[in-house]
């Protein structure tokens, strides 16, 4: 069982949904990474979700597009964050999936990032841009062999055929984007979600974890009553854009607000 595995099954057992974070690494710089991280797990994170900023991130909403220019721009590379991940996984006592596109992935090559992400502490990678039938021979199967979980996206628009796929090429989780479109903070969730959810969990026995457009408790609640994971993360994205010396205080507290009602979930179900 994967780390991640372990995530879902206490959460599981918990009564709960997991609480899942979303921050850009290298945001405003490396530099400021460990910290913010760590405000994420103190917060209440169960997973994290750190994303490998691209120059040309078409799944990203304004928020998260600015996020990775300002990564970009202060010299983060994918070296720089997995060294990050490697001096703090054991501190942050959960697990960590990169959030990339391909072009990152295949540039340094399938083998080498899989290889070097594993030994670095990374639990699992959702691959953005990367559909299951073209990650069949040169990526499923070696990010398997180093022991990385690999997690796909459904969205509203997927076919039967496309949830059969992503439920055999997935482990750990999947990841469902709750709308059409990229991401970005919404006030209201989309009504049909509660169905689409359902259609999923059919044809999908993995958990399923749901994002884009949750950006508060309440939401974080609603989403909680119907998925496995709740997905946070143009919010918090903005926190970090708004800056200031208590940045790291401002993200920790917002995170336990967040994660607030699924811990409430968690203690009626033990009371």
């Amino acid at each position: 069982m994967s780390a991640i595995d372990q995530v879902f099954a206490r959460c599981a057992e918990e009564g709960r949904a997991a609480f899942i974070p979303f921050l850009m690494a290298g945001d405003p710089d490396l530099a400021s990474l460990p910290a913010l991280l760590q405000a994420l797990a103190d917060g209440g994170a169960d997973l994290i979700e750190l994303g490998v900023p691209f120059s040309d991130p078409i799944a990203d909403g304004p928020v998260n597009q600015r996020a990775a220019t300002r990564a970009l721009a202060a010299g983060t590379t994918l070296a720089g964050i997995l060294e990050v991940i490697s001096a703090q996984r054991d501190a942050l006592g959960v697990p960590v999936v990169l959030f990339s596109y391909f072009n990152p992935i295949r540039a340094r090559g399938i083998e080498l990032f899989a290889e070097q992400a594993s030994t670095s502490g990374v639990d699992g990678v959702l691959c953005v841009d990367l559909p299951p039938e073209e990650a069949d021979e040169a990526y499923v199967p070696v990010l398997t062999k180093a022991g990385l979980d690999r997690v796909f996206l459904l969205a509203p628009t997927s076919t039967t055929d496309r949830m059969r796929a992503v439920g055999e090429h997935s482990s750990g989780f999947v990841y469902y984007v709750s709308r059409t479109g990229v991401t970005g903070e919404r006030e209201l969730l989309t009504k049909s979600l509660p169905k689409e959810v359902k259609r999923v969990r059919k044809r999908v026995e993995l958990p399923v974890a749901v994002g884009f457009g949750i950006s508060n408790p309440d939401q974080v609640a609603a989403v909680g009553k119907i998925a496995d994971g709740v997905v946070v993360g143009s919010a918090l994205v903005r926190i970090v854009e708004e800056g200031g010396p208590d940045v790291a205080e401002k993200l920790e507290a917002r995170v336990r607000e967040l994660s607030e009602p699924l811990r409430k979930k968690a203690k009626r179900r033990r009371g």
